[in-house]
């Protein structure tokens, strides 16, 4: 369901895309403004033609989007890429609060079932005083 909003093509599922350090590190570059690639280039350890290549995947992906001024071409990023990134989350999150909600639900009836709990009753300074003990 929510899968198929993360998935930008065939090739790049957007999960596999984000793993990658340098295209994780484009996308921190990219938080506060769009840039040219002369300049992403400039703040990165790899080469301006491997900034170029991460940066087409990151636009497969939807990550990014590019537009041209003058001779430059400047990449920011891509919102809507992000949003649909952000529902797949969503969704996980969602299904493990569920998923949890229904488990204490179960443990609760199941406590309530068995009725009041028994414990033994120790001398002080012995186990059995310093931590109550259930005998059911």
């Amino acid at each position: 369901m929510a899968y198929q909003c993360l998935q930008a093509s065939d090739d790049f599922p957007v999960l596999a895309v984000l793993a990658d350090p340098t295209r994780r590190s484009l996308l921190d570059l990219l938080r506060l403004k769009p840039l040219p690639v002369g300049e992403l280039a400039r703040q990165m350890p790899v080469s301006r033609p491997a900034v170029s290549q991460h940066l087409r995947i990151l636009k497969e992906a939807q990550l990014v989007r590019e537009h041209r001024h003058g001779t430059r071409h400047y990449f920011g990023l891509n919102p809507e890429g992000f949003a649909g990134l952000r529902e797949y989350a969503d969704s996980m999150w969602q299904e493990a609060l569920n998923a949890f909600a229904a488990y204490v639900a179960e443990q609760t009836r199941g406590a309530a079932k068995s009725g009041p709990h028994r414990f033994a009753k120790g001398k002080k300074g012995t186990r059995a005083h310093d931590k109550q003990v259930r005998l059911d």
